[in-house]
């Protein structure tokens, strides 16, 4: 299973990031857990300064904007 965070304030932007990681996951095959990080000093401990951003097992693979679907199939399958 993999462990994803998904950061940022809880903004539209943000909440889509989850929808899409999550359904790419589904696409997949792939269990997750996700969690949502609303805290800014800790989205500021992972080095993110724009969200969303999105962790997948301890690594920062993106920040700001949405990410492309195929970004995303490639993160969950690395």
């Amino acid at each position: 299973m993999k462990d994803i965070k998904v950061l940022g304030p809880g903004c539209a932007r943000c909440k889509t990031t989850e929808d899409m990681v999550k359904a790419e996951a589904a696409k997949l095959g792939i269990d997750v857990a996700v969690e949502k990080i609303t805290d800014y000093e800790k989205i500021a401990g992972y080095g993110i300064v724009s969200t969303p951003g999105i962790v997948i097992d301890g690594k920062v693979v993106h920040a700001g904007g949405l990410p492309k679907s195929d970004d995303l199939q490639r993160w969950l399958q690395a």
